[in-house]
């Protein structure tokens, strides 16, 4: 596996200007490009399933400036894992140290699994300047942290990264049946990604996961053990909740207990 650059954009990549060129079930967000991409006027690409999934800028922002005071200092890389059209990954990029200048990551990985989507990210984080600070790879980010755990000689060099100083982003595809409607969205039915295989994935870093806004708290906690603490934060626009994102800290590992030491209790 290895990183990409400069992707071709592709029929499925569109910049409408008009109303009429959009699709029906599009338009109620195409009308809202600008609090998802002040500058989408700029030449913002977006392929048709994109709108339904990319965090508007207002929120990326925020929940990164939250996400740096959640992780600690040595945390230098951050691997976005699922990138869309580069919403996250964007403001990922243009995070910076308390001095306002200096990068606060290292490296920003971002992973997204289709062509076109990752061709129209590469364009929109050019617009913002920050194309080339971003490590893009397109392919599946589950595959990626399965080859960096245990044959990292199967990734290009730029991707070979330290675990115990990278953390990760991850805002999946929620699908499902019911997170729109749902009073309380069952974790355990999102789709194609459940709560549980996600932090299992996850589970050796500390990670932020993007979920819907009306998520059970129940089955979030259970992620981690008795006193340990998570946080849980919504993000709104115009006083509207759009999602909630976990902060969850890696998971220690117990010791292992030698048979000595079982004979001995």
């Amino acid at each position: 596996m290895k990183s990409v650059k400069n992707l071709p954009l592709t029929d499925e990549c569109h910049h409408w200007t008009h109303l009429g060129e959009v699709p029906w079930d599009l338009q109620k967000y195409w009308q809202q490009r600008y609090t998802i991409f002040p500058f989408y006027d700029e030449g913002i690409y977006m392929t048709e399933d994109a709108w339904y999934g990319v965090t508007p800028e207002p929120v990326a922002i925020h929940l990164v400036y939250d996400f740096v005071g959640f992780i600690s200092a040595d945390k230098r890389t951050v691997i976005d894992m699922f990138a869309g059209v580069g919403g996250n990954a964007i403001s990922l990029a243009m995070a910076t140290e308390e001095d306002g200048y200096t990068p606060r990551f290292d490296k920003v990985i971002a992973i997204e699994l289709d062509a076109a989507t990752l061709a129209c990210a590469q364009n929109n984080a050019a617009i913002y300047d920050v194309a080339d600070k971003i490590t893009w790879v397109l392919g599946d980010s589950f595959k990626f942290l399965e080859l960096l755990a245990n044959s990292p000689d199967k990734l290009g060099a730029d991707l070979r990264v330290d675990i115990a100083t990278t953390t990760i982003f991850a805002s999946p595809p929620w699908g499902g049946p019911g997170y729109r409607t749902d009073e309380i969205f069952d974790l355990t039915t999102m789709e194609p990604y459940n709560l549980a295989a996600l932090h299992e994935a996850y589970k050796a870093m500390d990670h932020a996961l993007y979920l819907p806004r009306t998520s059970d708290l129940r089955q979030i906690a259970k992620l981690v053990p008795d006193g340990v603490k998570i946080d849980v934060v919504q993000y709104c626009v115009e006083g509207a909740s759009k999602a909630m994102v976990a902060y969850i800290p890696a998971a220690v590992e117990a010791p292992a207990v030698s048979p000595a030491d079982q004979s001995m209790s």
